[in-house]
């Protein structure tokens, strides 16, 4: 009965459902259509797959298929922002590989799934209407991945054509394409293999009437120029994308639901906010004295005194209501200094930057050490040298979808909660650091020795925050890398650019006006309409992401933008150089050694030892890391050079030379058993060596299980037949059983009849003599 009840339930909630969104009859006709880009066709269909979701799209490139699906609920959430999650999961099917892990299913997120979900993020957030505070999820899900074209782009399209043929509000859609530089020309959407040799990356999501909603790029220090270019041929190809999807929706003629209620203040409110608060609050803005707690404190007062002066006024209205509208007088003000008398809250100048220091080798310990301080940012970094078998492996699944195979420089970025003065939970990585350490990363990668023969790991510490830590953190992994004597072939350092733009009334689409800020503040990026970060070295760009919170940026203010960062990059260049100009030339006392070992073919057993035990020995001794680089040669890491020489002593002497090289070939000797195994018995020719196995089968010759057969105790002399090396792993040739097999036996007796009968004659000869 209760099942029956609950069945009931379900089916009538899913009627609710099919009547409130016409999910099913909106997709009963699949629609598909091609799209050209470049020279390839991008495909994108919907109303064959997941129906029963808001929205459903398929896009195709190659033969690489990425489904997603988007959903939202119709009852508004009692947070006050904009609930979005996008989850973008690798699927090893659809690369046709099984997981390796025990239960050989997908487990956990790794770094590229979380990147590419913010990604997507990134790209489709800006363009939800205002005040639409409704539980939104996008899921991406891989159905076929080709090893040839990347499946991150296509999500991004099929999100947009998801959103925008469901009746979720939305005021896209958008396209994204990636751009590749090949020998200096532009590539749309590269394949993998034209991506390994393109100095360029760049993934551009564009709004309709060419304006672009986010950038993501890494370059191989490209010149401003020739980026400018790639970012304005990206924007064109968004374009064709978005008429295409928009070719969809007219033909399923979408009609977008009307929310339940789009959370606003009250005018009334708002305008008691103004008349009792605002010059206040515009006090506290134009006082130049306050830092960022000072400011904070003396606006959370004013807020405190207004709420209590609304509660009043208002008796029946909700605290959110209260709270929105203080927040709108506040950003109202803070902005109109900006646009109509070009003020600072810290009283500097719209392309000024912060008062920068810097600081290196803080720590003799560290192998490399920098504190980089611009304002109230502050970020230490430092710089640690590992063996290159500490290089990050990417498993096979991650290999397959995306290329990623292992790379031996990373750079991780920490938050912890007391750069803002806050408490909260420490440990674990977070998106935002994540996505925050992999741009500071990108900005430093292309200026690291291809062939540095060392992993290296650079960590960035936030321990001050109020705007633009990425960037500081990709300047002081800079100076880091230099004290630590790593040979980058340029300094890099980063800035964000910052935005306020005031909408045309008429066309809400379009910016009427605006001010582009150098070296934000954590409160201009956090009212204002952009975070625009850029690295790059004196000569040209190594990274670049542009976050946006307005529906699109023309491509006048991101030319604007860039220009203004690439001045203020080199303002930082200079005086990071009177820190430290160039990469010291040795590398720190203390600092790891790497070095070659030759052993020769004939001696590798004896430095390996039985089962690896010298090389464990060696390792867990010394504290150093060995690898084989070839037949002969060894490549030992040791992460100081006291540890280097403790480890050449060692090799040394289990290497040394002993009585081997006076063994003959074919030679017999006399040989001492150590021990006894199942498979034979250990035996040493002489004392110094390492003992040899003497396996079952070179024991005697007939068959046996043991060497107990034979009657073999530790201490027994044997006799045994050396046969020298052999020649592919280098282990010592006894053999007993040449000693002992009938022919053998037969031959020494002739011998040994031939040696008396010889002997009778002598003796013979001799006396007749006499």
């Amino acid at each position: 009965m209760r099942y029956l009840l609950h069945l009931g339930r379900s089916f009538a909630r899913l009627h609710v459902r099919l009547c409130h969104s016409s999910v099913y009859s909106r997709h009963a006709n699949p629609r598909s259509l091609e799209v050209d880009i470049g020279d390839k066709k991008l495909e994108i269909s919907s109303g064959r797959f997941a129906r029963f979701a808001d929205g459903s799209a398929v896009v195709r490139l190659g033969d690489t298929s990425v489904m997603v699906t988007a959903v939202s609920k119709t009852k508004p959430s009692p947070s006050q922002f904009m609930p979005l999650v996008v989850d973008y999961r690798q699927k090893a099917a659809a690369a046709g590989r099984i997981p390796t892990n025990h239960l050989r299913r997908e487990l956990g997120i790794t770094d590229n799934e979380i990147l590419t979900s913010r990604l997507i993020d990134r790209s489709i957030r800006p363009l939800f209407p205002a005040g639409y505070f409704y539980d939104t999820q996008v899921l991406c899900n891989l159905l076929a991945v080709d090893g040839v074209n990347d499946p991150d782009v296509l999500a991004i399209n099929a999100a947009s054509a998801a959103l925008a043929l469901s009746d979720i509000p939305w005021n896209g859609p958008i396209g994204a394409v990636r751009v590749g530089m090949v020998d200096g020309e532009t590539v749309i959407n590269p394949t993998r293999t034209q991506m390994n040799s393109s100095s360029l990356n760049l993934i551009v999501a564009g709004a309709p009437c060419s304006q672009v909603v986010m950038i993501e790029a890494s370059a191989e220090n490209m010149l401003q120029q020739d980026f400018c270019h790639a970012v304005k041929v990206g924007v064109k190809y968004t374009q064709q994308i978005i008429f295409g999807i928009e070719k969809l929706v007219r033909e399923e003629k979408i009609t977008k639901r009307t929310p339940v209620k789009i959370f606003s203040a009250p005018a009334v409110m708002v305008e008691h906010v103004r008349q009792s608060a605002a010059k206040k609050i515009y006090g506290v803005f134009t006082d130049f004295t306050h830092d960022k707690i000072s400011r904070d404190e003396a606006i959370n007062k004013i807020r405190l005194e207004t709420e209590e002066e609304l509660k009043e006024r208002f008796p029946q209205t909700e605290q959110a209501e209260i709270v929105e509208s203080f927040n709108t007088v506040s950003k109202e003000i803070f902005r109109n200094l900006v646009l109509n008398e070009y003020k600072r809250c810290d009283g500097r100048e719209l392309t000024a930057l912060r008062n920068i220091s810097c600081d290196v080798d803080l720590f003799k310990p560290l192998h490399g050490s920098a504190l980089f301080q611009r304002g109230q940012t502050q970020v230490l970094s430092s710089v640690t040298f590992d063996s290159l078998e500490s290089s990050i492996k990417a498993d096979i699944i991650t290999t397959a979808l995306s290329g990623i195979k292992s790379k031996n420089f990373m750079l991780h970025y920490e938050f912890p909660p007391y750069a803002t003065n806050e408490t909260g939970k420490v440990g674990g990585m977070n998106r935002r650091e994540l996505g925050h350490g992999a741009l500071a990363e990108k900005a430093l990668r292309p200026v690291i020795p291809k062939d540095f023969p060392f992993t290296l790991r650079v960590t960035a510490e936030v321990l001050e925050s109020n705007g633009s830590s990425s960037m500081a953190s990709a300047c002081g992994a800079s100076l880091a890398l230099m004290d630590a004597g790593v040979p980058i072939s340029s300094a890099v350092a980063g800035v964000a650019v910052g935005l306020i733009s005031k909408a045309n009334p008429e066309k809400p689409a379009e910016i009427e006006d605006y001010r582009l800020l150098t070296d934000i503040l954590g409160i201009e990026d956090y009212l204002g309409d952009m975070d625009f970060k850029l690295a790059g070295t004196n000569k040209g760009i190594t990274a670049l992401q542009a976050d946006v919170k307005i529906p699109g940026l023309p491509l006048k203010v991101v030319m604007e933008a860039i220009q203004q960062a690439t001045v203020a990059k080199r303002e930082i260049l200079g005086i990071m150089n009177n820190c430290i100009a160039k990469p010291r030339e040795r590398r720190k006392e203390n600092g790891p050694v790497v070095e070659n070992v030759r052993v020769p073919v004939s001696k590798r057993t004896r430095f390996v030892g039985p089962g690896g035990y010298n090389l464990r020995k060696l390792q867990a001794e010394t504290g150093v890391t060995i690898s084989q680089v070839d037949e002969e040669t060894f490549s030992v890491f040791a992460p100081t050079p006291a540890a280097m020489y403790e480890a050449q002593q060692f090799i040394n002497e289990i290497c040394k030379d002993d009585q081997e090289h006076q063994l003959e070939f074919g030679a017999i000797y006399t040989a001492t058993i150590t021990e006894i195994r199942d498979i034979g018995v250990m035996v040493k020719l002489y004392p110094n060596m390492s003992a040899v196995l003497l396996h079952n089968s070179q024991l005697d010759y007939k068959r046996i299980q043991h060497p107990s057969a034979l009657g073999f105790d530790v201490g027994q002399q044997i006799q045994v037949k050396y046969f020298g090396r052999d020649p592919t792993d280098g282990r010592m040739r006894l053999s007993r059983k040449v000693l002992h097999s009938p022919a053998a036996t037969v031959i020494k007796t002739l011998r040994e009849k031939q040696s008396i009968s010889m002997g009778s004659s002598n003796s013979h000869t001799t006396n007749t003599d006499l």
